[in-house]
């Protein structure tokens, strides 16, 4: 008789972090055991909520914050079904039942449902234009609306909406963050420091209002902003909603299970039901719930252990919450009490030259609490003192200098990583300890820093503690360890400058070619590097390279801007901002035919339709091409606008035909791609009122002739721009535009401004290619015009395109 292996059936509600973490954990422990079935109310595979915020800030996309990806889940046998939340749990019948109608038995149910946001009850709440921001759907919306909007409120002044306020500050919005506290941070820092962190985040361009109770957001048909218990009222397109969060426990409240703030869970982690564990932001151990992802991992080790049938183990006791994290660039950390009580004292170190404070609650001779700002080098010193209640009465005196005086002085023995336990936790964000990280480097040979974060984790997410990885791989790994790859992404070591040098020293003409040429770590590439060499391949091979759509952005593929709804805006080029009543008739009758919903001027005096369905997009760009309007590229890393004023023509300060100019510029460098987005601009005197000195590439007419000015940008990091050149003739304008722009395009790397590259190569090193070499500079003009014979033509515009291109490259090519 054949015996069958029935395996036990778990089911997990939660596909976020610590549920996900702990299948992992018990997959380790015993794959076998158990069927595994995970529902997820996200219609995404699980992902590092934390890396949330820097996708915000334009510093990571979606893609590079999937802890695992659909692959892994077939690979390890768990079914997944996101997008479906679980809406029913039936303990008697042991069975769940998803949104969809699935229902699911079970022998063991792991509920993970995470938090929610707090979201207090104020009018306004409803309009569009007010998001959280929790999840993946939030961020997408808030990026959606920084391209739209121009000012951003948050609500809450924690963490949260710290990284919050950052993300849409770097999206180029004016923010201001509303907080019903006196300081920043309140829970993380005392006072001293709350007002240090305030004042830094002003200066980079925040605006606060603390003390303040949010009363009401207003705004007719979407958010203008909110409204104050005091009578301030703050205007803003957009307001996030980032309070704090609580336990998501709706599901439970029908099941009978205990439940407090939390469900309640025992050392072991199970619920008052036997056959369910809870853990991560749900679960209420010993009367607290956690928010942070260390005490998640460590709830779900010990939930994996009682899983997988080790009842003996140890369990959990709780963790000594922690906060090391970079907030906008500034290092602060915390742990433990913040002030002193009855019974404790404080030592505190202040240097406001270095903007650099220090404080430790001592009591009865020990670390009660540690709050550090401006240098969090010692913090893992002095959390692991506090953790081990270390007797610091003999260095008191010296311990506010740090470790390296106290060690210099001999009081205590110097200490280095390699010194740690192995249980010492090294990456907080993910739980790793010490014993892991040297385990697998050892095992694996791992010899860089790429390598530990592929398979510990450790430096994965908020990469503070990647100073501690470096040093454990170098004691480990010895001389074999690498140093960390200055490559243009995890796929080579090559920097972008080497890549680009072999592509034209190689003729190296595709995407492949590169890859199998300059040995891709990833024979695919990534969301970084194939945009990147697209572009290098375009500007290198003008005629003979064809453009990878696949390789593009979502707007650059679709040929418009895509909105937080899905719908897109379409936006016709204007040259130099001049339009015409056949122009405007051809718009309007394309509003009306396809029921266009917003129309909106910008500010690079173009018109911008909103809200046109993606299916509609070839139609759409067919009526406007019927009347010679061709895109305006707004989308594309491209040039996008010639701001102009009036100019001579009108004005009675005008001293130059401003408008004329720009025409003409805006015809030479129409459809050209470029490492980042480029606005040129052309004043007609030098009351400057088309803002020539905040473009990339700015022109503003004097009496003599024209005053030309490179590398300004607007946006959150204002630069002015640096004066070139002066120059008589509108042809020479043209001729110094052309050069300095196929200048940036053969040299920058992809994704920087030209202020960026400015700053890195110099002033003087533009000057000398662009005024002082006569001959390199029209040898760089003539190379623009010939890269424009190949410039952009998007597939819904091949005839308008066609026929302009035409039109212009033969005038240009008289005037060159």
């Amino acid at each position: 008789m054949n015996m069958i292996n029935i395996r036990e059936r778990l089911v997990v509600i939660g596909n976020g972090m610590a549920g996900m973490r702990t299948v992992e954990e018990l997959l380790k422990r015993d794959p076998l055991r158990y069927q595994i079935t995970v529902f997820g109310a996200e219609p995404h595979v699980n992902y590092d909520r934390i890396a949330l915020s820097s996708v915000l800030a334009g510093e990571k996309e979606i893609g590079q914050i999937t802890i695992h990806s659909l692959a892994w889940y077939g690979e390890n046998g768990v079914q997944l079904h996101a997008g479906d939340p679980v809406v029913k749990i039936d303990r008697e019948a042991k069975t769940v039942t998803s949104e969809s109608g699935r229902v699911e038995p079970y022998d063991k149910l792991l509920l993970a449902m995470g938090s929610k946001p707090i979201v207090p009850p104020i009018p306004g709440l409803e309009l569009p234009g007010v998001c959280a921001f929790r999840d993946i759907a939030d961020v997408e919306q808030m990026i959606a609306a920084s391209t739209e909007h121009r000012r951003a409120i948050v609500i809450g002044g924690g963490l949260l909406g710290l990284e919050a306020a950052n993300g849409l500050m770097k999206r180029g919005m004016a923010v201001a963050v509303v907080h019903l506290a006196e300081t920043l941070m309140e829970r993380q820092l005392d006072t001293a420091a709350g007002r240090l962190l305030q004042r830094e985040l002003t200066e980079r361009g925040l605006n606060f209002f603390t003390n303040g109770q949010t009363e009401e957001i207003f705004g007719d048909g979407r958010a203008e902003g909110v409204r104050l218990a005091d009578g301030r009222e703050v205007p803003g397109d957009l307001v996030c909603m980032a309070i704090g969060i609580r336990p998501a426990i709706e599901l439970v409240k029908a099941t009978g299970l205990d439940i407090n703030r939390g469900i309640v869970v025992h050392d072991d982690l199970r619920t008052s039901d036997p056959d369910i564990f809870a853990v991560g932001e749900c679960a209420e151990h010993r009367g607290k719930t956690y928010g942070l992802v260390a005490p998640l991992y460590e709830m779900a080790k010990v939930c994996a252990d009682h899983l997988a049938g080790d009842d003996a183990t140890t369990g959990y006791a709780g963790t000594i919450l922690f906060t090391k994290l970079k907030v906008t660039g500034v290092d602060v950390f915390s742990a433990g009490a913040l002030a002193a009580g009855e019974e404790s004292g404080e030592l505190t170190y202040n240097d406001t030259a270095r903007q650099v404070y220090k404080k430790l609650i001592v009591r009865d001779g020990k670390i009660d609490g540690v709050v550090l700002y401006g240098d969090v080098a010692d913090s893992s010193w002095y959390l692991d003192m506090l953790k081990s209640g270390e007797d610091i009465t003999p260095f008191q005196d010296a311990i506010l200098f740090g470790q390296s005086v106290v060690a210099a002085m001999g009081k205590v023995k110097p200490v280095s990583v390699a010194d740690f336990a192995d249980s010492y936790q090294i990456c907080g964000c993910n739980g790793v300890c010490k014993g892991t990280i040297t385990e697998a480097i050892a095992d694996k040979g791992l010899t860089t820093l790429e390598e530990v974060r592929l398979h510990t984790k450790a430096s994965a997410s908020c990469g503070s503690c990647t100073g501690l990885v470096e040093s454990l791989l170098a004691a480990t790994a010895g001389a074999a360890a690498k140093p960390k790859s200055q490559g243009m992404c995890r796929c080579t070591d090559l920097t972008h400058e080497e890549v680009r040098g072999r592509v034209v020293a190689e003729g190296l003409k595709t995407i492949p070619d590169v890859m199998r040429t300059l040995d891709w770590k990833n024979p695919d590439g990534c969301h970084s590097c194939r945009p990147a060499l697209n572009f290098y391949l375009l500007c290198a091979w003008p005629g003979e390279y064809r453009d990878d759509a696949q390789s593009r952005f979502i707007n650059e593929r679709a040929h418009a801007n895509i909105q937080k709804d899905g719908t897109f805006s379409v936006i016709p080029r204007m040259w130099g901002g001049v339009t015409n009543a056949k122009e405007l008739r051809a718009i309007a009758d394309v509003v009306d035919r396809y029921d266009i919903p917003s129309v909106k001027v910008t500010g690079g005096q173009r018109i911008d339709m909103l809200g046109v369905p993606k299916d509609q997009l070839p139609a759409v760009w067919r009526d406007l091409n019927a009347a010679g309007m061709v895109s305006g590229h707004a989308y594309g890393k491209a040039l996008r606008t010639v701001k102009t004023c009036v100019g001579s023509e009108w004005c009675r300060f005008g001293t130059q035909d401003s408008t004329g100019m720009g025409v003409a510029l805006e015809k030479m460098t129409w459809g050209s791609w470029h490492p980042h987005k480029v606005k040129l601009a052309v004043s007609g005197c030098p009351r400057n009122c088309a803002e020539a000195t905040i473009k990339d590439f700015g022109v503003i007419a004097v009496e003599s002739g024209w005053e030309l000015h490179v590398g300004g940008n607007g946006g959150i990091h204002l630069r002015g721009t640096d004066l070139l050149c002066k120059v008589e003739t509108e042809a020479e304008v043209l001729e110094y535009c052309g050069a300095f722009l196929q200048l940036y395009r053969e040299e920058a790397r992809y994704l920087d401004r030209t202020a960026p590259w400015i700053e890195r190569v110099g002033l003087d090193y533009v000057k000398g290619r662009i005024v002082e070499d006569e001959a390199g500079r029209k040898e760089l003009h003539a190379r623009f015009l010939h890269a424009q014979q190949f410039a952009q033509t998007d597939p819904w515009e091949e005839r308008a395109n066609s026929e302009v291109r035409s039109r212009e490259f033969h005038a240009l090519a008289e005037v060159a």
